[in-house]
């Protein structure tokens, strides 16, 4: 009981609103769960959903990752490597990396028009993200102040990675090119901040000026365990990355005890 108490204690400690759940993947038993239905801004979690349903859709049209599309003016915006390159044209699978390993909002925006808004929600609500809706694209605040902003959930986000850890949303090649992309992650300001070990973990982060969020799996050798950590109401991101940290910490302890 004792990492229960100390995840309490925390919990309770942490000013800012948290949706949190952490699974067991051997036994499926939880060791918390917390506001797991409340509706939040996804920030840039949302880039997940977007991921497999790109994969999705390139599996049914016989795709190639390796097909080039040109990038399109409207979609060219700060916080992107793709625009820091002036890249006038990208990969799919570039595309797809960028947008998770960098959180690449100029690729997430092509993403979002290869798919469309439509066919997007359709496909969460297809594989059982009830929650979860893309309305606007990265960095579009006009919308985002119209009320139309991606919004997700707790247990979207455990549903999501569940079928993702089990292989079910896709055929086993394309499931594991989105495993490759969310392992190679290259932000571990969070779920990773306070693990001294060299821990695998395909995970994704989110971010605005009132949310911080970390949601993945985390691969050891005695178990494999969903974490999905989200916060909201933030006044302080470095601070709500820091109780991000704790909270997983606390996890990774619970998991190698044994």
């Amino acid at each position: 009981m004792m990492y229960q108490q100390q995840l309490a204690q925390l919990l309770d400690d942490i000013p800012y609103r948290v949706h949190v759940i952490i699974q067991d993947y051997r036994t499926n038993q939880l060791f918390i769960e917390k506001n797991k239905d409340a509706v939040f801004s996804s920030a840039s979690v949302i880039k997940v959903p977007i991921l497999m349903a790109v994969l999705h859709h390139l599996e049914k049209t016989n795709g190639q990752l390796s097909q080039k599309v040109p990038i399109t003016d409207t979609n060219i915006v700060d916080f992107s490597v793709l625009t820091e390159q002036q890249q006038k044209k990208a990969t799919l699978h570039e595309l797809l990396l960028w947008m998770i390993i960098t959180s690449d909002n100029t690729a997430t925006n092509m993403c979002i028009d290869l798919i469309g808004f439509e066919a997007l929600n359709d496909y969460f609500q297809h594989i059982g993200l009830k929650s979860t809706a893309v309305q606007r694209k990265m960095m579009d605040f006009e919308r985002q102040q119209q009320g139309l902003d991606n919004v997700t959930t707790a247990r979207d986000m455990q549903h999501l990675f569940q079928q993702i850890y089990a292989g079910t949303l896709l055929a086993r090649e394309w499931n594991e090119v989105a495993l490759n992309i969310l392992l190679r992650q290259r932000s571990h300001e969070s779920l990773k901040r306070y693990l001294v070990d060299d821990v695998k973990i395909a995970h994704k982060t989110g971010g605005l000026d009132t949310v911080d969020h970390d949601v993945g799996i985390v691969f050891t050798e005695q178990v494999d365990y969903f974490i999905g950590v989200f916060l909201t109401e933030v006044t302080d991101n470095d601070k709500a990355r820091q109780y991000i940290g704790q909270i997983s910490k606390i996890a990774y302890a619970y998991f190698q005890k044994g």
